[in-house]
Parts: C-alpha cells; structure tokens; sequence
C-alpha cells in the first residue's frame, strides 16, 4: 500500500512540471500595471480573459461564448488579486454579446468576441482601455517579442492563480504552424502562432491580448491540450482584420 502511495505521489509531482493548459514560464504581473485585463466570470468563477477596448467594451475570444448569450456574464476589471477584496475592482455585468458570424468551432478560425458592458467603467490607473491595431497597422513578424497576460491555470493539475501573470514569447513562423505534424489546414491567414519553450498560454487565458509593442495586435485563442507542447504553440486571433466589423459593431 505505501509503494502505491509512493508511486501515485511521483506521478503528482510529474504532472505538476509538465507544461499546463494556462501561462507556463510566466510570472506574476506588477499589480494593475496592465489596466485593461478583463477576469470574464460565470457564477464568480474566472472562465476567460478579455481586454478594455473602450469604456464600454471589451474583447475576447468567441469561443468563449459559443451560444452567444450574455446572461450571466460579468467582468472584472481593475483586479489583481481575483479573490481579495480592492478598491479599484469594478464588476460590471455584460448585455450583449457579439461574435463574428464567421466563427468556425472546427478550427477557431475567427475567433474573436466584443461584449458590450451593461455600464461605462469608472476609468482609473487601474481600469483603462488598450488601443488595438488597426487595419493598415504592423503586424508582428516571425521572430518578434510579444507578450500577454491571463489568470489561467498553472499546471496539468488544474490550479489556477489568484493574481494575475504575464508572458513574453516569439511569434514563429507561419509555415511551420501550417504543418501537418502541428496545425495543418486549421491554421489560417486569420492566426499567428507564437511560444517559446515551456512558455505558451492556453485554456484559461483564452480572450486575452497579445501586445506588440504595447499595442494588442492578437487576441488569445487557441492550442494544444497541453501548453507549452512544442508542436501546438499558442494561436491567436490577428485583430487588424477585423477593423471593420469591430467599428459596426461597436457603434450600431
């Protein structure tokens, strides 16, 4: 009985280094030095990231939202800590929810989400909006540094963090993505794919952003099962293609 035990204790342990479904080889983020973060919540519980694009909107990624409904949806914003109380914590239940009517579950191509908040945030040092890169704008090439944020999981066991973390990884290049043995066809013009090894988001991070240069250029969508897998490295949304259905939406 005590082998077993022993044997079940080192399966743990391994399984608590391999690379998880959340940010792995990040760190904890200076607190509030990324006011847009949004903590998109179900019942209080933290499912997806999102980010302040306006006072009144936020950006995700749809897959999130896969039947389109916002009731019960709310975001946090000018959090850290998810749990401990704050006074520069807005909670702020979401009305509307938008996803691109291209969306495609087979692959997550167009995958990206506006919500519409039921209130105008109180805009504060901890609480503002991210500017976004629009159409016509740079978009990060192979090889460069980007970075984003998120409050998912921290190993394949499934803990999460209590405040938030951050990332830098490399965009890679776009070929390699599209082959077989990592995305094949389910890699398309509408994703770049960016890690570094045993650093990559995942599940819980979902809806996030991507900055290059202080600019959110992606939006975080989707990867492996396991993150940081060396052949599934995180994909994001390419959010300058989007610029017009953003602009309609946001101001129908």
């Amino acid at each position: 009985m005590n082998q077993i035990r022993l044997i079940f204790f080192y399966v743990l342990l391994f399984a608590a280094f391999l690379p998880g479904e959340c940010i792995t080889g990040g760190k904890e983020a200076e607190a509030h030095s990324r006011p847009y973060m949004a903590s998109l919540q179900w019942n209080g519980k933290h499912e997806c990231g999102g980010f302040l694009i306006s006072n009144q909107w936020v950006m995700s990624a749809a897959h999130c939202f896969q039947d389109g409904r916002a009731s019960g949806v709310q975001a946090v914003l000018g959090a850290h800590s998810l749990s401990t109380a704050e006074d520069t914590k807005q909670t702020i239940d979401v009305s509307a929810v938008y996803n691109h009517p291209d969306f495609s579950l087979s692959n997550y191509d167009n995958d990206i989400a506006l919500l519409k908040l039921e209130t105008p945030i109180t805009e504060s040092y901890a609480a503002k909006p991210l500017k976004f890169q629009r159409e016509g704008g740079v978009d990060p090439e192979k090889g460069a540094a980007v970075d984003t944020a998120g409050w998912g999981s921290l190993n394949n066991l499934g803990g999460r963090p209590d405040k938030l973390q951050e990332l830098s990884i490399t965009v890679l290049e776009r070929m390699l993505c599209g082959r077989a043995d990592y995305y094949g066809w389910k890699f398309t013009k509408n994703m770049l794919c960016a890690a570094e090894k045993r650093k990559d988001t995942c599940d819980g991070d979902s809806g996030g952003p991507l900055l290059y240069k202080g600019i959110a250029v992606g939006i975080t969508s989707n990867g492996g099962k396991k993150c940081g897998s060396s052949r599934k490295p995180g994909l994001y949304t390419i959010i300058s293609y989007y610029t017009q259905w953003i602009d309609r939406t946001t101001t129908q």
